[in-house]
């Protein structure tokens, strides 16, 4: 068999939503929840905080279905068809530190992929309707619980206002200037639904 074989591959199946139960082939009593728990048990790490994140804005706009699409171009649909983007930032991380990391919000304008392609494609772009920045507020380990919904601010702007400044990476108090004061986690809906309506698009 050659190393790249070569033809279509069709369609990509959705994927299935996974109880933790589901055993792992040819390792009996191994299961997707023993996976989990190696492999995902500290939240404070980056990748896994921002999965944390999008996952809390999520439920907060009951818009939770199905499973997150990594390469998808923006993180949330909520039920009226806002398209959501998640930031996520914290000033502590799972490594030692000297000093609090300082809180910075990158990607914010990409390439979308050609699923025809399978590759990204045309100019970047700002492409959802409303940017939600989500930050990780404590700064002590003592304290430090991802899932304390009251350790986390979010900070909701308008895909106009976030485009307007032209810039990739935002810092917090570029983000603070656009936003004003955060919301908790149980004013979010209402903060995404005034960002996407009081705010037009640019001609």
């Amino acid at each position: 068999m050659s190393e790249s074989p070569n033809g279509p591959v069709g369609p990509v199946p959705d994927a299935c939503v996974l109880t933790g139960s589901e055993p792992f082939v040819g390792m009996e009593g191994t299961t997707v929840l023993d996976f989990w728990r190696w492999g995902m048990s500290d939240l404070r790490a980056n990748t896994l905080r921002g999965v944390v994140a999008e996952y809390l804005v999520t439920r907060a706009l009951g818009a939770a279905s199905g499973c997150r699409v990594e390469w998808a171009a923006y993180d949330v649909v909520t039920r009226d068809g806002i398209r959501v983007e998640v930031k996520c930032a914290a000033y502590l991380q799972a490594w030692p530190q000297h000093r609090l990391s300082r809180i910075t919000f990158s990607g914010l304008s990409a390439r979308l992929l050609d699923e025809g392609l399978g590759n990204y494609t045309g100019e970047r772009a700002y492409n959802a309707d409303v940017y939600v920045f989500a930050v990780q507020t404590a700064i002590s380990h003592d304290v430090f619980d991802v899932l304390d919904t009251g350790q986390w601010d979010f900070y909701v702007v308008s895909r106009a206002a976030v485009a307007a400044t032209g810039y990739r990476s935002l810092s917090l108090a570029a983000v603070r200037a656009l936003a004003g004061p955060p919301v908790g986690i149980s004013e979010l809906g209402v903060a995404v639904v005034r960002a996407h309506g009081n705010v037009s698009e640019p001609e």
